[in-house]
């Protein structure tokens, strides 16, 4: 396995600056935030690190070779939106730079890209699906021909007034999941999973290794802790932030000993990649890095490492 971090959490240093935090303090690898320049419309959205819609083959290489230089590697490109948004130019908007995002990993040498299926929050599962697989079907085989593999984080996406009820990423849970990849059976659609979201969902984040080992892509560390005294107040139907907070791995209630050994039994070997939602630790650039020192230092000792 190789240890690594999401870049949006660096989103005021160039991509070259974070490259160096990753090989000063110790990692092995980023997943590289690539969204279309312009404005962020939430928190850790909207960071470009790498511009798709620019990469040149000769700028790939400059990357690539300042990796080699640093020892340091991509693990993928991430890009978290809704392609199945109800307003169509957003989901346009999504889709076609998605389809960017795909064409830079490929001329990167990348084999993952991770990002979210979407969803219309106002439909069920079922009215959803038959636009998933409109808009999926195409993407699956663009990326099965650029050999990049695309791995959908677990994230419901309902933290946000506009988000509710139903949040704005369908693949959630392992009985959606079976409906997924028996929809679109494909070796090049998998999972970005986060074990932190199973956490406040109050849902067993082991068994998905067990399950779903096939299709376990690539992973995000972040750890977060339930607010029983909040969740005995105000209950499980209502913003999620009102009852639990993200924390940095260690500081919540992920067991990443049990996760890591079933981790290594599933046979993964890819890349986890600590995702910093902390805001205690927020504040300032110095304490970011301090947090990517902190977890690197707390999880280092649970991988098995090439």
């Amino acid at each position: 396995m190789k240890l690594g971090f999401v870049s949006a959490i660096l989103a005021d240093l160039a991509l070259d600056d974070v490259l160096r935090v990753a090989a000063d303090e110790g990692y092995d690898c980023v997943e590289v935030m690539a969204w279309p320049k312009g404005k962020a419309e939430r928190r850790y959205a909207g960071v470009t690190h790498i511009d798709v819609a620019t990469l040149t083959p000769n700028e790939a290489d400059r990357i690539n070779d300042l990796c080699d230089d640093l020892g340091v590697c991509l693990s993928g490109l991430g890009y978290y939106v809704n392609p199945l948004s109800p307003d169509p130019d957003e989901s346009a908007t999504c889709v076609e730079h998605l389809g960017r995002v795909i064409d830079g990993a490929q001329m990167l040498g990348l084999s993952v890209v991770n990002t979210f299926i979407g969803r219309d929050q106002h439909k069920s599962v079922d009215d959803n699906w038959p636009r998933l697989l409109e808009v999926w079907k195409p993407l699956v085989a663009r990326a099965e021909s650029k050999g990049v593999r695309l791995a959908i984080e677990n994230c419901p996406m309902a933290f946000t007034n506009d988000e509710w009820p139903g949040g704005k990423n369908i693949a959630t849970t392992p009985a959606i999941w079976r409906r997924l990849f028996a929809s679109l059976p494909s070796d090049y659609l998998g999972l970005n999973f986060d074990p932190s979201h199973f956490v406040w969902q109050q849902m067993d984040y082991l068994k998905p290794l067990r399950e779903f080992s096939a299709k376990l892509f690539h992973v995000h560390a972040k750890d977060c802790r339930v607010e029983r005294h909040r969740l005995d107040d105000v209950g499980i139907m209502v913003n999620p932030l009102a009852f639990h907070t993200p924390k940095l791995p260690g500081l919540g209630e992920v067991d990443w000993s049990r996760f890591f050994s079933e981790l290594s039994d599933s046979g993964f070997d890819g890349a986890v990649c600590v995702e910093v939602e902390d805001r205690a630790y927020e504040g300032t650039l110095q304490t970011r890095v301090q947090a990517l020192r902190q977890s690197a230092g707390y999880l280092r000792g649970y991988l098995a490492r090439a």
